[in-house]
C-alpha cells in the first residue's frame, strides 16, 4: 500500500488504499474475510498497508510503542491457510494492536514503565494465545496511561515513561483519555483492525468515548485475567475496541472462547420496542447533555422507549471503590511482578520510581503506590466486608433500576468531550459513568453518539451479568441508528 496521503486543501491523512481495494476507515472484518476468501486480498498486503501507516501518522499521536517484527511473517502464514482453505476463524489474518500490559512472548510488555522494560514475558497472555490460535496478527503493542492509570493522585492520562503522551487523533492538543488510550487513538486513526484494550474502572468506554470508537468492556470474567499487569481481580477485565460493534463483537468472540456471541451481534433486531433508561450526568457538561437529549430522539424515533433514571448508592460505592483497590492492587501486583524481570515487589517498584528521573517528568508522584503498600491486607475483615458492600451496592444499582423500569439496557454519555492535556495540572475531576458497570462486573459497552464541536462523545450502555452478547445486539442497532462515526482530522487544537 502507498504511504497515507493527504486529502486536498484538508491536510487529513487518507484511509483510502486503492491498491487494495479497500479503505481503511470504514472497511469491516467480513469484508476483508470476504476479499482475502475470493483471493483478492491477502493478510500480507493488509498488514503491511497498518505498518505504513504506522509509520505515516502514529508520529502525530504517539498511540503505538512498537511493531512486531514477525508481523508480516505471520501474514503470510494466514495467507497459506487461505489458500490451502484451513482459515481458522474470522480475526484469521486480521492485524491487532494490543494494549502494552498485555505480554506477549518475545516483545517488550512495560506497563508504560521502564521497571518492565527489560527482558520481554516468557509466555503469552491467555487471550493473546486466544488470537494467535486463531490465526490474527498480533500488529505491535499501544501506548497506554502507566501503570493503566493507578500510580499517582494528579494523573494525565495517555502519558506514560515508555511512550511519551498519546494525542487524540481528532483534536492533538486534546487528551485520548485513559488507560487505554493508545489501543483507542490507534483505531480511530486507522492504524489497525481492531485493538485490545484493559479496564478497571473506565479505562476501555472513555478512551472508546473520547476517540470516537466502540469499546466494549465485558462483563467480569468472561475474558481470562492470566498474564495482564493488574490493578484488581475483583474488577480488571481486557476487552477489543474497534471502528464499529461487529468488528468488536467478532474480536470478543475470540478472546473470550465464546463463539456463540457473533450470531446474536450480526444480526441485530432494531430498537423497536426496546425499552432503554437513560442516566444523563448533566454534570459532564450542556453540550453532552444536550446531545444525550438529541440522541434519545432519535432512539425514540426507532421505536426505542427511553425513560429518565438515576442509579442509586453511587455515593457510597464512590467512597469505597478506592480503599478496596488499594488493597487488591498490592496483592495482586506483587503476584505478577514475582513472574517479570525487573523489580520483585510494590516494594522494589516504589523505589525504581525515586530512582529514575523519567518516571518523575508527567506522574510527577506515585502517592497511590505508597497508599497501596499501606493498605489494608486483603485478608483483613474490614476490607473484606468493604469489598462485599462494594459489590452488593454496584449491582443493586443496576439490578434494581433494569428491573423497576422494566429496561433493555441502561444508557449514558460515556464521558465528558476531551480535555485539553495539561502535565501539569493532570485529569480534571468528574462524574464516573464507567463505576456501576466496572464494579459490579457488569458489561458495559461505548458506541459514537456524535460531536461537542470537533469532538467525539459515545453513549454507554450496561446490562447485567454475562449479558454481553445482547448488549453487543442492542448496540449494533444504536451505532446504525445513530451512524455518528467519523474519522479524525487530526487539527492542532480548536478553541
Amino acid at each position: 500500500m502507498r504511504a497515507a496521503a493527504a486529502d486536498a486543501g484538508a491536510g487529513n491523512p487518507s484511509a483510502a488504499a486503492p491498491g487494495l481495494g479497500v479503505d481503511l476507515d470504514t472497511v469491516t472484518i467480513p469484508q476483508l474475510q470476504a476479499r482475502m476468501g475470493d483471493g483478492s486480498l491477502t493478510s500480507s498486503a493488509l498488514t503491511r498497508a497498518y505498518l505504513q501507516r504506522i509509520k505515516a501518522i502514529d508520529p502525530r499521536i504517539h498511540a503505538v510503542l512498537r511493531t512486531d517484527p514477525t508481523a508480516l511473517r505471520q501474514a503470510a502464514a494466514s495467507d497459506a491457510r487461505h489458500r490451502r482453505g484451513t482459515v481458522r476463524g474470522p480475526l484469521d489474518g486480521i492485524p491487532v494492536l494490543v494494549k502494552d500490559n498485555v505480554n506477549t512472548r518475545g516483545l517488550a510488555t512495560t506497563a508504560g514503565s521502564p521497571a518492565l522494560a527489560g527482558k520481554p514475558p516468557r509466555t503469552d497472555a491467555d487471550l493473546v494465545t486466544r488470537l494467535r490460535k486463531a490465526g490474527a496478527v498480533i500488529l505491535g503493542k499501544a501506548n497506554l496511561s502507566e501503570w493503566a492509570n493507578f500510580r499517582a493522585e494528579k494523573s494525565t492520562s495517555g502519558w506514560s515513561a515508555v511512550g511519551g503522551q498519546t494525542h487524540n487523533p481528532y483534536v492533538l492538543d486534546r487528551n485520548p483519555c485513559g488507560s487505554s488510550s493508545g489501543s483507542a487513538a490507534a483505531i480511530a486513526a486507522s492504524l489497525a483492525q481492531v485493538a485490545i484494550g484493559t479496564e478497571t474502572d473506565g479505562s476501555i468506554v472513555c478512551p472508546a468515548s473520547i476517540n470516537g470508537v466502540v469499546g466494549h468492556k465485558p462483563s467480569l470474567g468472561v475474558v481470562s485475567q492470566d498474564g495482564i499487569v493488574p490493578i484488581s481481580a475483583e474488577q480488571d477485565t481486557a476487552g477489543p475496541m474497534a471502528r464499529n460493534v461487529t468488528d468488536t463483537a467478532l474480536t470478543l468472540s475470540v478472546i473470550s472462547g465464546a463463539g456463540g456471541l457473533t450470531d446474536t451481534v450480526l444480526r441485530p433486531d432494531g430498537l423497536r420496542g426496546k425499552r432503554i433508561g437513560l442516566w444523563r450526568l448533566p454534570s459532564l457538561g450542556p453540550e453532552v447533555d444536550a446531545l444525550m437529549t438529541r440522541t434519545a430522539k432519535k432512539l425514540r424515533a426507532a421505536g426505542a422507549e427511553v425513560v429518565e433514571v438515576t442509579l442509586p448508592y453511587q455515593k457510597r460505592v464512590a467512597e469505597l471503590e478506592f480503599p478496596a483497590l488499594l488493597s487488591e492492587f498490592h496483592r495482586d501486583i506483587d503476584a505478577y511482578l514475582a513472574t517479570r524481570h525487573g523489580p520483585r515487589d510494590l516494594a522494589g517498584l516504589i523505589e525504581f520510581n525515586r530512582t529514575h528521573p523519567a518516571e518523575r517528568t508527567c506522574f510527577a508522584g506515585q502517592e497511590v503506590f505508597e497508599q497501596a503498600l499501606a493498605a489494608p491486607s486483603t485478608t483483613d475483615p474490614k476490607y473484606r466486608a468493604m469489598r462485599a458492600e462494594l459489590k452488593g451496592l454496584s449491582r443493586r444499582s443496576i439490578d434494581e433500576t433494569m428491573a423497576a423500569h422494566r429496561l433493555d439496557a441502561i444508557a449514558a454519555p460515556a464521558d465528558s468531550a476531551a480535555w485539553r492535556t495539561d502535565c501539569a495540572a493532570g485529569d480534571p475531576e468528574g462524574a464516573s459513568p464507567s463505576t456501576p458497570a466496572a464494579v459490579a462486573g457488569y458489561p458495559s459497552l461505548s458506541v459514537p453518539a456524535g460531536f461537542v464541536g470537533e469532538l467525539p462523545v459515545g453513549l454507554m450502555l450496561m446490562a447485567g451479568d454475562r449479558q454481553d452478547g445482547k448488549l453487543l445486539s442492542l448496540g449494533a442497532s444504536v451505532e446504525d441508528r445513530l451512524d455518528a462515526w467519523r474519522p479524525p482530522r487530526y487539527l492542532p487544537t480548536v478553541g
